[in-house]
């Protein structure tokens, strides 16, 4: 797999990933420079080639001079992300149905990891995966913050209030979430671009919860909904 972009790249190496090899722009300088130092730190083997040979590995062609070459992205498993629990006022995991769009899942990477979520959960048809681009997307959140790819999301939700997890459902048509306290472990569900959460999903929440929208235009991205409820938790887990 392949790791494109200073930022990414730069993230992917305070990790204990092993990265095979780094493909680095001749005449590197400012943060190149840094990341080739922090590589010669651990032994990565780091090759100094012509712009053009970055061009054509690159898959986004936004590599800004740097290719980091990883194994396969590594998942991790449902209670491996329960057990994280990186706040002492309980376990908060995201959950993602059906987002299909790259871009919106590598912001929703970042977004849990900057928000202090456990984890992220995937299903593992029906939605995309981590893929090159989501990774370049996240800013390297997706090295930081667990992800689990699930074969049925239904039976994650259920596998979560089994462990005294209280799922909402970020969907319209619910419930003021300004209204929740939000203690305890808490699980956010955000659904796919055009359909949004599921029926079947839906059903085994326990809550759906909606952000009040007060223009003309009658949902927001699946990223910035996620935004907006997350750190409603952070603020409430705050106490203000």
């Amino acid at each position: 797999m392949k790791t494109e972009g200073r930022n990414a790249v730069a993230e992917l190496l305070k990790t204990d990933k092993n990265i095979d090899k780094i493909l680095m722009e001749k005449g590197a300088q400012g943060s190149l420079s840094v990341i080739f130092a922090e590589a010669r730190k651990r032994n990565i083997r780091v090759q100094f080639v012509d712009r053009q040979v970055l061009d054509k590995e690159s898959e986004s062609r936004r590599h800004q001079g740097v290719i980091a070459y990883t194994t396969e992205y590594e998942y991790f498993d449902l209670e491996d992300i329960m057990a994280e629990k990186r706040s002492e006022k309980g376990g908060f995991i995201v959950l993602c149905d059906g987002i299909e769009d790259v871009h919106n899942l590598g912001s929703i990477l970042r977004v849990a990891e900057c928000a202090g979520a456990d984890g992220v959960v995937i299903p593992k048809a029906g939605g995309t995966v981590v893929t090159e681009s989501v990774i370049r997307i996240s800013a390297g959140a997706a090295e930081h913050i667990k992800v689990a790819k699930v074969p049925n999301l239904g039976n994650a939700v259920e596998t979560l209030k089994r462990n005294n997890y209280w799922v909402y459902a970020l969907e319209a048509g619910g419930e003021d979430i300004y209204a929740e306290d939000f203690s305890g472990n808490v699980a956010l569900v955000v659904g796919g671009e055009d359909s949004g959460v599921r029926r079947l999903t839906k059903e085994k929440c326990d809550k759906i919860v909606s952000i009040p929208l007060s223009g003309k235009v009658n949902s927001l991205n699946a990223s910035v909904a996620l935004g907006i409820a997350a750190y409603e938790v952070v603020r409430k887990r705050l106490g203000k």
